[in-house]
């Protein structure tokens, strides 16, 4: 059973970035996130009314905290995974750039919080950069007519990752993790329906073809990814569930190359490579270091941070605030 549960989630969380495709050729990247975040933060507010016993206690500094959080860690994230993919560059390498955030988050951890990172955290971080780094040129050398500043976007997504990594790891307050997807997904449909509004792309186009790109997205990545991760969570742990996410950009490399004809040659699959086992080295060298003790709350911790709450994500991540997921 957990083969299989663990099989559904590594393909629903990676169908965020093929759903991002499909609506990338259907409508520009706010039209589509716009019409993703706003039923479905309709759906969460409508809940939140009937469960208010969740939000008791909650200060306006820790809600306004949370929304920062699902600006850098939804909204922004995700914005720069679709306006990437839109702009052409490939759903496996949106989706190795993007993977490599729990590397550079850990090397961080040592300057940012002051926990232990050891050598062998550092030589993963530098094969990861690596393995990012070959899948990239592969990608632009396939004659894609990709221009080379648009590999930087997911970059930048993956950055503002980080940043909510260490914005929500230095929070006093633990917000329940239903109160802070809907925080996050509510404040994703404000920015969202504000950017289309601006563009002048707010009205869905009339095909079919959005539409399904819209199901797609809610149904696979959102319940689909998210209850996934959360199922899996409470049966396996949280060292589980991460390493499970480390998959995403070798299946999402090769559903792209079926789905879309994307490139996929020996340097993109030495560059997978890389990157694999820049995760095995970093996960060896997690758990053989020594635990260090954790300045903002005063209790002993492990030596790398965990993922936002809500984006664990691939491009569908949603951050609640107790280490969950985010995704296309």
């Amino acid at each position: 059973m957990n083969v299989l549960l663990s099989a559904a989630f590594v393909l629903c969380w990676s169908s965020g970035f093929i759903g991002a495709k499909l609506g990338a050729g259907s409508a520009p990247a706010v039209t589509v996130l716009m019409w993703r975040f706003l039923p479905l933060a309709a759906v969460l507010l409508a809940v939140a009314l009937v469960a208010r016993t969740a939000w008791r206690g909650l200060t306006v500094r820790d809600v306004s905290r949370q929304a920062a959080i699902g600006v850098l860690s939804q909204s922004g994230y995700l914005l720069t995974v679709y306006y990437a993919i839109e702009l052409g560059v490939s759903s496996g390498t949106t989706a190795l750039i993007d993977g490599i955030q729990p590397l550079v988050a850990g090397a961080l951890a040592g300057p940012l919080l002051r926990q232990y990172v050891s050598r062998r955290q550092w030589l993963g971080l530098l094969l990861g950069l690596g393995g990012v780094a070959v899948v990239t040129t592969a990608d632009a050398a396939a004659g894609t007519a990709v221009a080379g500043w648009a590999y930087l976007i997911p970059l930048l997504g993956m950055f503002s990752l980080v940043a909510a990594t260490f914005l929500d790891g230095r929070s006093r307050t633990r917000v329940p993790p239903t109160v802070a997807l809907t925080i996050h997904c509510t404040t994703s449909a404000l920015v969202f329906t504000a950017l289309a509004t601006g563009a002048g792309a707010a009205l869905p186009p009339a095909g079919t073809s959005f539409w399904l790109a819209v199901g797609w997205l809610v149904v696979l990545s959102t319940f689909g990814g998210y209850g996934l991760y959360w199922l899996i969570l409470r049966r396996s742990g949280v060292t589980e569930v991460n390493t499970l996410m480390f998959l995403m950009a070798p299946v999402t490399a090769v559903w792209g190359a079926l789905a879309f004809d994307e490139p996929f040659g020996p340097r993109t699959a030495l560059g997978l490579t890389l990157a694999l086992t820049a995760v095995a080295v970093v996960r060896t060298a997690t758990h053989r270091a020594p635990p260090t003790v954790d300045p903002l709350h005063d209790h002993t911790t492990a030596p790398t941070p965990e993922l936002p709450s809500a984006q664990r994500d691939s491009p569908d991540h949603t951050v609640p605030s107790t280490g969950g997921p985010t995704k296309p």
